[in-house]
């Protein structure tokens, strides 16, 4: 992606990338129908502005869903944006969501982003909106940041606005004299916690009390913590990167928590390390295993 202090501009790759259009059908579009202006550098590479990659979005989520390029190519924006909202109300497909919610991320729309995502919450639920709809956004979101198709402030900007939404989606809930009680963390220098606070949802929807502490906690807060409080669970996550020996020695650290509670581990690094564990840690892999373990409390 080229940036200027104005404005960001796209190669047709960074446009290829983000629509699933392939480069040559872009350039078809352009020559045939007009669908696309790019202007060119100095040295005659084509770049794209964010209208037109708005533009190109909306059309590709239109045309993926049997819309013939030669007619939609003679809507203006206005019509092309109508005709998209129109979709997705008669399919209510996850698909055609996640492409709407790419463009308002593009766009720094967060209204468009909030409203979309409460359509969607009253016709899905909110659970599922995060593992239909979210989820997969996110994963798209990586890929396109590792490609270089968009920049850290986008990714940001939705990572805030679906934090916000889980901090509001927990606090409906009031389970201060819930008999059982789970600690959710994560580790120093871990920084990534949405999946976290998404498994605190899930843990107050299920009738548990909750203490979250969220990211970068200090191994010494947790022993004065679980000391002060002692909760029945311990739930973490790790993320970042971190060698086999460091996670083990984590571990045997959590073990000694509060007379060996059970513990719940969770994250890429446990799969891909595959680290010996204490007797009394429970790996989480997915939402279905955590709640086997953490089923509705009576």
């Amino acid at each position: 992606m080229v940036k200027n202090e104005e404005m960001n501009y796209y190669t047709i790759k960074d446009m290829e990338t983000l629509s699933g259009v392939k480069a040559h059908t872009i350039r078809i579009w352009e020559k045939r129908y007009g669908l696309l202006r790019p202007d060119r550098t100095n040295t005659n590479i084509r770049f794209y502005s964010d209208d037109e990659l708005k533009k190109l979005l909306n059309v590709s989520i239109l045309v993926k869903h049997g819309y013939k390029i030669s007619r939609v190519s003679g809507y203006d924006n206005a019509m092309i944006r109508e005709e998209v909202i129109k979709l997705n109300a008669k399919t209510g497909g996850t698909g055609s969501v996640v492409d709407q919610l790419v463009v308002h991320i593009v766009n720094f729309d967060s209204p468009q982003f909030e409203i979309l995502i409460e359509q969607e919450i009253q016709r899905r639920g909110f659970e599922n909106v995060m593992l239909d709809i979210i989820f997969p956004l996110f994963e798209k979101v990586g890929v396109f940041w590792q490609t270089g198709s968009i920049f850290p402030a986008q990714e940001h900007f939705v990572s805030n606005l679906v934090r916000r939404r889980l901090i509001t989606e927990s606090s409906k809930f009031d389970n201060y004299n819930a008999s059982k009680t789970i600690l959710l963390f994560l580790k120093e220098n871990e920084q990534h916690e949405l999946s976290l606070l998404f498994y605190n949802f899930l843990a107050l929807q299920s009738g548990y009390n909750t203490i979250y502490l969220g990211q970068n906690v200090p191994y010494e807060d947790l022993v004065h913590l679980t000391e002060l409080r002692k909760p029945d669970f311990i739930f973490t996550a790790f993320i970042n990167a971190l060698t086999k020996t460091e996670l083990e020695d984590y571990f045997r650290n959590l073990s000694q928590l509060e007379h060996k509670k059970k513990v719940f581990v969770t994250g890429r690094q446990i799969k891909l390390l595959e680290p010996v564990m204490p007797r009394n840690f429970k790996i989480v892999p997915d939402v279905t295993t955590f709640k086997k373990y953490f089923g509705i409390l009576e």
